[in-house]
């Protein structure tokens, strides 16, 4: 049994206990590993941390086998930490500590002797605390273990220190990402690991998209859903169909909603979008391909503030799993009223920075270079690319690809395709029985209809960073974010394009950070 005490020396004391059935591994990749005979149950991606439980639970031979596994384990070169894993003595519930400490010395004794104190015992500053006067957080040698208990317990009865604890973790009840959201961070569903997300939440500590509007160009959008109703959230909302100020969704409109959803959802409830602080401004548009109000939509966007324009609509896809689908060979073209609309919002949109604009590349298995819209030279066409990090079998490609982002697939013989590892893509759903499902959320949202507002959130989240950048700096930037995945399918060129995946799949961690330089070198 281990304690750690909150409160300082009079304080509260919680008892850990050891839980011979699980066991937790920390790599240097931060990637989950796989153990034979034990099912991962709990995920710490942004710490590399997986905890696992046994397959045999309860037994002798399990117990024997975990000694063995983490001693090898150990061995491994991404491996950083493989031990047992302490619980809550009340709940049962997986606590996981570090090597950390978080020591707070009376406010009367001299910095000196804190220093001189901490060095004693064997551990070195990491940081100083700003909140508290005499506060330190300090690291134990690497290799002590559980030990870092009786180190606390040690500092807090000497009579200089008021507080002193390990650093103990457990599950966030987390408000951004929802778990089943591995488009946005590695993952665990089902009991097996996803990794093949577009590195959101690590964008996160940097960018949540404020101060940017996201225009979703859709079918209605259900603005009076939990995860549009933070302050401001919506502005602007149009319905270009209905010519009036209201987009809330007709019967059978559910597509708008989920597309809203992956760009910008707040997260306080149940989803979260890659850019959840960012604006949303709902644009209910219904009316058939070249319509007027198709070309009036860009102009609103633009006229009334978007930053971003998303887009998941375009001409009829041919049938992608038929190769003979005529539908395939046919090319749609851009009406001038369409055109000229979007190339207003790109050059005069932002007050003269332009707007981004992102279209889904489509859902045929065919060349995305036939659709006008989407292959138009100013618009920024996404395709699909699955929870494997390969191209979803439906995405449509050619040489207007510009980026890849997570959505759904599906298997497909025909190809060797096996199941997905997930039904899709987690996101807001038109609320009660009208939607995809019956609630506020789906879990199998997908198409190159969900990886377009999700480039639009990856985008937002740059211009939040830096709101100076020009439609063209931004879209390099975007453009070096890419990871080049399946570099030997991908059939990548010389410039680093690739018919299937553009420059690659977005990662928005990497995005936010090119922004910073981008602008340090303007």
């Amino acid at each position: 049994m281990r304690a750690l005490t909150y409160g300082g020396k009079h304080g509260d004391t919680y008892h850990l206990d050891l839980d011979l059935d699980l066991m937790v591994v920390r790599t240097r990749s931060r990637r989950p590993i796989m153990v034979d005979g034990w099912d991962p149950i709990l995920s710490f991606p942004e710490a590399g941390v997986t905890v696992y439980r046994t397959r045999e639970p309860g037994t002798t031979a399990a117990t024997e086998a975990a000694t063995r596994i983490t001693a090898s384990l150990r061995t491994a070169p991404d491996v950083r930490f493989a031990g047992r894993v302490l619980v809550d003595g009340r709940s049962g519930e997986p606590v996981l500590y570090t090597e950390n400490l978080f020591v707070k010395f009376e406010d009367r004794i001299p910095a000196a002797d804190c220093r001189r104190l901490l060095d004693e015992a064997g551990l070195r500053i990491k940081s100083l605390p700003g909140y508290a006067r005499n506060a330190y957080f300090v690291a134990a040698p690497e290799g002590t273990g559980q030990a870092v208990f009786g180190l606390a317990r040690d500092l807090l009865d000497r009579p200089e220190v008021q507080f002193a604890h390990p650093e103990v973790v457990r599950e966030l009840g987390r408000r951004a990402i929802a778990p089943e959201q591995w488009h946005l961070a590695a993952t665990i569903i089902d009991g097996r690991p996803v990794d093949a997300s577009a590195n959101v939440a690590a964008a996160h500590a940097t960018s949540r998209g404020r101060n940017v509007t996201i225009a979703v160009i859709d079918t209605g959008i259900d603005i009076d859903h939990e995860e549009f109703m933070s302050p401001g959230k919506v502005v602007a909302p149009r319905d270009l169909t209905g010519g009036d100020a209201d987009p809330r969704p007709a019967a059978g409109e559910d597509h708008g909603t989920a597309c809203a959803g992956v760009a910008c959802a707040d997260g306080a409830a149940g989803a979260s979008g890659v850019a959840p602080e960012a604006r949303l401004m709902p644009i209910r548009m219904i009316s058939q391909l070249g319509s007027q109000q198709e070309a009036d939509a860009f102009y609103w966007a633009a006229r009334h503030g978007a930053d971003v324009i998303s887009c998941s609509w375009g001409p009829a896809d041919g049938a992608w799993w038929d190769p003979d689908d005529p539908r395939h060979a046919v090319a749609v073209p851009l009406p001038d009223s369409t055109r000229l609309a979007i190339d207003y919002a790109v050059t005069h949109g932002r007050g003269g920075k332009g707007c981004l604009v992102f279209f889904a590349a489509g859902n045929g298995n065919e060349s995305v270079d036939l659709d006008g819209y989407a292959s138009h030279p100013a618009v920024l066409a996404v395709a699909a690319c699955n929870d494997r990090s390969r191209r979803s079998v439906y995405s449509d490609m050619g040489d207007a690809i510009f980026c890849a982002f997570p959505s759904s697939d599906m298997a497909f013989a025909a190809e060797g395709r096996p199941e997905p590892l997930t039904p899709g893509i987690w996101t807001t759903d038109v609320s009660g029985p009208a939607g995809y499902h019956i609630g506020e959320y789906t879990e199998s949202f997908g198409g190159t209809s969900s990886a377009c507002p999700g480039a639009a959130g990856v985008a937002a989240l740059v211009l939040a960073c830096h709101p100076g950048l020009s439609r063209s700096e931004a879209t390099t930037v975007l453009r070096d974010s890419c990871d080049r995945i399946d570099p030997e399918g991908g059939a990548y060129s010389a410039t680093g394009h690739s018919p299937w995946y553009g420059y690659g799949r977005l990662n928005a961690g990497t995005a936010v950070r090119l922004a910073g330089a981008a602008c340090s070198g303007r």
